[in-house]
């Protein structure tokens, strides 16, 4: 089984297309916050204008925990499309080059092939996005350095700067999950399909009308919300209030869990019956 998945993990990363994401992030992450920092703090000011009627601010709330913050909720909604890039790739991707056929006949279980392709695609997630906040993060603090950190949400939370450094730490394992269940889908469609660019445009569209669903106020949708993996996938950000709320945050978990073992058992369950001969 670690033959098949140091292998599987070295053929995933030798191909060019895995790393049109970290390029993509590597560009955008740096032009946004080099933006932000050259803007001098006036996206702060223009926020927080009306509270500074009835409240006075102390100290520089415009530094790098404030802009990564920023980027984790400006940049995670084009995040999906980049994992399922390559998890979507994982089986559809076999059937593209002509090698189906050749990695089934080998006398190795279609299980363990099937678990080291998911395992790839789950460490393909994990790193991406972990790259994604080590560059975001540590750019971030290295332009404007560190400090208190203003969270606009429902209202306004100042956490103090010795309090912020786990909860971007956590935020970013919570968001690697969460990613993990779009990968999933991703893989899902993937076994469906003979081309790769079908589970991509079918993630993405299946994550935009379930998102759509979730975020428009409309009372119609308020009985589907909690059937849609959609509605946890913002578990992250529940790091960042205070006090935590670790309760919602396990259940939330759990439920993406749930949705990613799903979808793990249909594609398996797909895969184990596919026909070689077709």
């Amino acid at each position: 089984m670690g033959r098949l998945i140091y292998f599987e993990l070295i053929k995933t990363f030798l191909k060019k297309r895995t790393y049109i994401g970290f390029l993509l992030v590597a560009v955008v992450v740096p032009l946004i916050e080099v933006a932000m920092k050259l803007e001098g703090g006036r996206f702060i000011q223009i926020t927080t204008h009306s509270l500074q009627q009835d409240f006075f601010f102390v100290g520089n709330l415009f530094n790098g925990w404030f802009v990564a913050y920023t980027m984790m909720n400006s940049l995670w909604v084009h995040i999906p499309f980049l994992i399922s890039f390559v998890a979507g790739d994982q089986l559809a991707g076999e059937a593209t080059a002509g090698t189906y056929r050749l990695i089934l006949i080998k006398p190795v279980s279609r299980t363990r092939i099937f678990l080291s392709k998911y395992y790839t695609t789950a460490v393909y997630t994990v790193v991406f996005v972990a790259f994604l906040g080590v560059l975001s993060v540590g750019l971030a603090l290295l332009l404007l350095g560190a400090g208190d950190l203003i969270v606009l949400a429902r209202g306004i939370l100042i956490l103090p700067g010795d309090d912020v450094a786990w909860r971007f730490v956590v935020g970013y394992v919570l968001a690697a999950w969460t990613m993990l269940t779009i990968a999933s889908l991703a893989f899902l469609f993937s076994s469906f399909v003979e081309n790769a660019i079908g589970p991509i445009i079918s993630t993405l569209g299946v994550n935009m009308i379930f998102l759509m669903v979730t975020v428009i106020p409309v009372e119609m949708f308020a009985k589907i919300r909690p059937y849609l993996y959609t509605n946890y996938m913002s578990v992250w950000q529940k790091v960042f209030e205070d006090p935590i709320p670790w309760a919602d945050i396990g259940t939330s978990a759990a439920i993406l869990g749930g949705y990613s073992l799903a979808f793990v058992l249909a594609a398996w369950i797909i895969f184990h019956r596919k026909d070689i001969l077709s």
